[in-house]
Parts: C-alpha cells; sequence; structure tokens
C-alpha cells in the first residue's frame, strides 16, 4: 500500500502502458489497481493519481541520429521514480525524448507534445506538469519547455546544457586550438598559456570539451588527439546507409547539423545540412593577450594559423562562414537555446551537479542558460540554482511547492506576475556543502556568480571557469552564432602593437573583428509552435506564433 500526496491510501499498483507514437516508443505510469477500479477515463481517473504528471527524458547525443531507439534512457519504473509513482504522480516518456536516439530537440518537443495529449485523452487534465532531467535530459527539457510554451509548468535541470549545439559549438573552437597547438604550432606555447587562451580549468577540462566536436564530424575513423571519435553511430544502423566521403557521399551524415537538417536546411549541391557554425572575426586569446598571458607575435601567430572547419569537419586554412538562413533558423527552432518562450513565465530550477576538471559537464553551462533567461527577459528571477552535487528531493519539493503555489492564485495577474511573487521564501541561489563524518550537509545561500576565483563562499567551494570564445571578448551567455563585425580598435588591447604588427592584425581580420556588444547576424529569438517543412528554396519556416518582442532582426541580416 501507499499515501500519496493527495493523503488517498491506495493499492502500490503501477498501471504501465507501452505504445508507439511519432515513430518512438512511449510508456506512461500510474498507480491504477484494475481489481478494484474502473477502467480509467478522462472523467474517472484513477484514485491514487494527485493530478500532477511528470515528463522525464534521457540523456547523451553522440550516436542519437536516424533511429527511434528501443530504450528510453531514463526507466519511470525506477530509481526516484518509483518514489514519485507512490506519491501519486503519473509520468510519461517516449524514446524520441531521448537523445542518445534522436539528437533533435524540436522533435524532442513535438513528441512530449503528442505524449501529453495521449495522457490528458487517457487520464485527464493535470493539475500541473513539471519536466525533468539530467545532461542530454537537461537540455531536452529546457529546450522544450522555452519552444512549446505551456507544455510544461516547471523546469528541473542538473548537469545542465543549454543545448546539444551549445556543446558542439565551443567544442568547435577547442578543437581548432588541439589542432593548432598539436599540429601547426607545437613549440610556440607552454601548456600555461594554451589553458589561458581555452578558458577552461586545466589541460584535461579543455581536450575533453574539444573532443565533443566529434559529434559534428561525419568522416569514419578520422585520426586526431586522444579521446576524439567521429562519426559515432548506433549499431542499429546499417554500414551501408553510413555517409563515407569516397564510398558514399550520399548516406546518412551522423552530426548535430544533420539530425536537424529539417530546421537548419539542406545544401541542394551536396545534400548536407547547412551549418550555422561561424568563427569570423574571432580573437582567440584576447583575453589572454590582455592579461599578459601570451606575447602579441604569439596572438598573431595564433589567429593567422587557427582556420576552420568545412562541411566535413576537415580542418581549413581560412575560417569558417556559417550559413546564415542556418543561423536564424537554429535560433527560431530553438537549436539554440533562447530564454524568452516558455520559460519566460515558468520556474526553472538548476540543480547544480559539475565538474570543471574534466569530463566537459562544466560550470559555465549552467551559468550560460541564466544568462540566456536574463538577456530575453529582462531578468532571471525565475531561475534559481543550486550548485554542488544534484539534490533530487530537495529540488523536486521547492519545484512542487512553487508551481502549486503559482496554481492557486486565482488572480486576474499575469502567469509571469504570479510565477515572480509566489516564489517561495526559501527557494533562493546556493550551494551544498557535502556531509562530511562529523557535520551534516549544510545550504549556503547566497547570489550565485561566475567566478574562479574565491571571492563568495560557493565560488570557493565550487569555481567556475570559462571557454575560448569567452576569452575571445564574447558573452558568458554563448548564444552569438555569429558576430557583427567592426573595425579595430586599439583601446580593446591593453599592449601596444608595433606598426608591423598592427599591419599584421589588419590582414588576419581584413573586414574587422567581433563586435561583442552587438546582437549577432541573424540573432532572433525562439518562435514557439512553430513548424518546419520541405520547399522548392529547401526550407519553408511556418509562423503560426510569432513572439512579437523578439522579431527585431536587422534588415541586412535576413
Amino acid at each position: 500500500m501507499t499515501t500519496t500526496k493527495a493523503g488517498v491510501t491506495v493499492p502500490f499498483v503501477v498501471r504501465v502502458e507501452t505504445g508507439t507514437m511519432n515513430r518512438g516508443i512511449y510508456q506512461n505510469t500510474i498507480l491504477h489497481d484494475p481489481t478494484s477500479e474502473p477502467a480509467p477515463s478522462p472523467f474517472s481517473p484513477p484514485k491514487g493519481w494527485n493530478k500532477g504528471l511528470i515528463a522525464i527524458h534521457g540523456a547523451g547525443c553522440p550516436g542519437g541520429w536516424y533511429r527511434q531507439g528501443a530504450a528510453q534512457g531514463v526507466n519511470p519504473l525506477t530509481g526516484i521514480n518509483t518514489t514519485r509513482l507512490g506519491e501519486g504522480y503519473a509520468l510519461f516518456i517516449n524514446t524520441l525524448q531521448h537523445p542518445s536516439n534522436s539528437c533533435n530537440p524540436f522533435l524532442a518537443g513535438e513528441t512530449a507534445m503528442m505524449g501529453k495529449e495521449h495522457f490528458i485523452e487517457t487520464f485527464g487534465v493535470p493539475s500541473y506538469t513539471i519536466s525533468l532531467g539530467g545532461s542530454g535530459g537537461a537540455y531536452t527539457t529546457l529546450d522544450v519547455g522555452d519552444a512549446f510554451p505551456g507544455l510544461f509548468d516547471g523546469a528541473i535541470a542538473t548537469s545542465t546544457f543549454p543545448d546539444a549545439f551549445s556543446i558542439a559549438n565551443s567544442a568547435l573552437d577547442g578543437h581548432l586550438l588541439t589542432h593548432y597547438f598539436a599540429v601547426t604550432n607545437t613549440t610556440g606555447f607552454t601548456d600555461d598559456q594554451k589553458v589561458a587562451i581555452s578558458g577552461y580549468q586545466g589541460i584535461r577540462a579543455w581536450i575533453d570539451a574539444a573532443n565533443q566536436a566529434q559529434r559534428t564530424d561525419p568522416v569514419p575513423g578520422r585520426v586526431d588527439i586522444p579521446g576524439y571519435n567521429s562519426a559515432v553511430w548506433n549499431a542499429a544502423v546499417p554500414a551501408e546507409l553510413r555517409y563515407h566521403p569516397v564510398t558514399n557521399r550520399t548516406g546518412a551524415r551522423p552530426t548535430v547539423f544533420d539530425a536537424s537538417r529539417n530546421i537548419h536546411g539542406v545544401d541542394e549541391d551536396t545534400g548536407f545540412a547547412l551549418r550555422p557554425w561561424d568563427n569570423v572575426g574571432v580573437q582567440y586569446g584576447l583575453g589572454a593577450l590582455n592579461s599578459g598571458a601570451i606575447s602579441t607575435t604569439q596572438f598573431l601567430d595564433l589567429n593567422e594559423g587557427i582556420g576552420g572547419y568545412d562541411n566535413d569537419a576537415n580542418y581549413v586554412a581560412s575560417r569558417t562562414v556559417g550559413d546564415r538562413g542556418a543561423i536564424k533558423r537554429a535560433y527560431q527552432g530553438g537549436m539554440t537555446l533562447h530564454g524568452g518562450g516558455g520559460l519566460a513565465i515558468i520556474p526553472v530550477l538548476d540543480g547544480g551537479n559539475y565538474n570543471d576538471t574534466s569530463g566537459y559537464h562544466y560550470a559555465w553551462f549552467h551559468f550560460a542558460v541564466r544568462e540566456r533567461m536574463r538577456q530575453a527577459n529582462g531578468h532571471a528571477d525565475n531561475h534559481v540554482s543550486w550548485r554542488g552535487p544534484s539534490q533530487g528531493e530537495d529540488n523536486w519539493s521547492a519545484m512542487v511547492r512553487w508551481v502549486q503555489a503559482i496554481k492557486a492564485d486565482q488572480s486576474s495577474a499575469s502567469q509571469r506576475e504570479k510565477m515572480r511573487r509566489n516564489k517561495p521564501a526559501d527557494v533562493v541561489d546556493g550551494c551544498w556543502v557535502p556531509a562530511t563524518a562529523t557535520t551534516p550537509r549544510q545550504f549556503i545561500a547566497e547570489p550565485t556568480t561566475f567566478s574562479s576565483q574565491p571571492d563568495s563562499q560557493c565560488n570557493t567551494l565550487y569555481p567556475s571557469y570559462a571557454f575560448p570564445r569567452y576569452v575571445a571578448g564574447g558573452p558568458l551567455q554563448a548564444n552569438i552564432l555569429k558576430c557583427k563585425l567592426k573595425p579595430i580598435e586599439l583601446g580593446d588591447y591593453t599592449v601596444s602593437f608595433t606598426e608591423s604588427e598592427l599591419a599584421r592584425l589588419r590582414s588576419i581580420f581584413p573586414n574587422g573583428v567581433c563586435d561583442w556588444s552587438k546582437r549577432g547576424v541573424n540573432q532572433t529569438g525562439v518562435v514557439p509552435w512553430a513548424s518546419f517543412g520541405p520547399s522548392r528554396d529547401n526550407l519553408v519556416f511556418d509562423v503560426t506564433h510569432r513572439h512579437r518582442q523578439h522579431d527585431d532582426d536587422d534588415d541586412d541580416d535576413d
């Protein structure tokens, strides 16, 4: 027997429905005893259901290409989900909400929408729906919540990333650096200087992050630095269908771009997905130069030799020019998390859980989510950050209290105002001090700030480090895919260049350098509940609900 949060005592018998939906395999779970209750319906839901619904998601991304998958990544019947079921919550998931099966967050959103619709048609309308997930499940939670407003009433993310592309975007910068230091200039920089340019905590952190560029590489068996593994496929995809640059040019390509080619668009000449990645005007190592970590000669050598990639992820001498249409659609479709769609009106709790020394689950991604929400909405009052080891029960209790308070507010205030004024007083930023043999775990309440310095209790316990484009002058939110350019301004440098060095700098950046103070090229907001489909021009963007406050592109960017 179990007693639910609604105070109802029922047999702990769980109804599990498994079926297919939107190509994926779904499951929903709920307390229901068929020996004593009628078959559930929207008008006679199971008496053990407390009217709360949980959307759960899987994890991963590399390998999530061209399949539905037989595993959901998170089992709705084990672990903490058993606790939630015993409390009366219902859960739903689909294999297409598991990025290791399909690393396309828009598809995950459509699938989650269909899953919730089916749940309502089977059991009735929930009082609230909370989405949660870690790592790949974190960005599925955030991306779906933002692009499909109203689907979720609250979001809990742990081991957080803004989106899969943010991992790849920073990794591509880091991977160029690994190639430059390993091949182009093997003796010109010390390890400390390399780390200063990368922004990461150390060599291991930088290389682990850089190797995630593998999720943009369609070429199998590429030889690169240790740990790099290109063209990761699941064995379910037949070998004869896979892309090869020589033997199968028309095969399926295992990249984050091609997995979402219906949004990014397709190159008519090659059939490859258009790529939004761009590094024109990026001054790699600018912060290291200005701090005195590297010399002017090293700075010039680096930016002259860093290069870029072609569409097969081969290193090339020139910088990479991203496709402007793909860039705009990446923003509109939520491939790059915006934060001003659904996340503008629901509580978002970042449950922490990261490691800045290795493995690429780094703190700056957590801060990037917050800063994107702040930039999009003018504040981040509805984003609460808890640093340290993930505290599942604390996260859950805080979110439920917040969401229930919002739902109990029957005033005529806007959803945004209800969200802000019903935030529990104790749900604030802070960090957890783990328990020791002599002391219990402790919560330190203090504003969460991005810093590697011991300038607060939480930053002393959990310092946070940067990434290459941040060192290049880019914003912490890391959402400018292609920067606008400006003429070289000597005031941007704390060092002096000789006349010959200045001439060389201008030859490296003939069209100017990144102006990070301006919105990026074609940078726009997410378009909620959008749809994408093929057309004569590769892609048609059908805007059914335009988010008016963010549709402010410059004419010359379109």
